[in-house]
């Protein structure tokens, strides 16, 4: 069998990247009617004629007027020794810039490889979509930070309480093999984590 042409390869790599990604909007805005009972991925949309320019401004993170753009923001606060623990966002890139204190943070490859860093205040750190990461407040005082994805819902899965705290839960002979320990150590680490309600 030949092998791909450079441009079938190009072409490939092109619908992979393009299909990954949030859809294009198929109206020019869409500022999310918060007061619909309806939500079909996203919130639907006000009436145009009722949009204002007080729809895009925002002094805080939580701005309908972001709904169908393809990205969201938040505010995370550490208290001295707090962890956002190992998890992933299967629908985004995660991108943070610390406003207050110092973290420590990290991503893991699909090669088990951890690239880490300590950040400080003005500091900025991407993680790619997809992979594990974390952060960690290993200062004396809190920070803060204001992280950004590429998705209006990047969508969190926590891996401590989705392997041990899912509804039903996963069975404990198949975590104990998967993490080399005993059943018994199972139970106990599943008593640390409620079940999703």
């Amino acid at each position: 069998m030949a092998s791909p042409t450079p441009t079938l390869l190009l072409l490939t790599i092109f619908f992979f990247i393009s299909a990954s990604a949030d859809p294009d909007m198929l109206q020019d805005l869409c500022v999310a009617d918060l007061s619909s009972g309806i939500k079909v991925n996203g919130f639907p949309c006000k009436d145009a004629a009722s949009v204002t320019s007080l729809d895009f401004f925002s002094q805080g993170l939580a701005n309908p007027g972001l709904n169908t753009l393809g990205v969201s923001l938040s505010r995370i606060d550490y208290a001295p020794g707090g962890l956002n623990p190992p998890h992933t966002h299967p629908r985004a890139t995660e991108v943070v810039f610390v406003l207050e204190g110092t973290l420590d943070v990290g991503f893991l490859t699909t090669a088990n490889r951890l690239i880490s860093q300590s950040l400080k205040k003005g500091d900025v750190f991407a993680f790619p979509k997809g992979l594990v990461h974390f952060q960690k407040n290993n200062g004396k005082v809190p920070a803060s930070v204001i992280a950004a994805f590429n998705s209006q819902l990047p969508g969190t899965q926590s891996l401590g309480a989705t392997l041990f705290g899912s509804t039903p839960p996963v069975p404990d002979n198949i975590l104990a093999q998967a993490f080399q320990t005993s059943p018994g150590t199972v139970k106990h680490i599943k008593t640390k984590f409620q079940p999703k309600k």
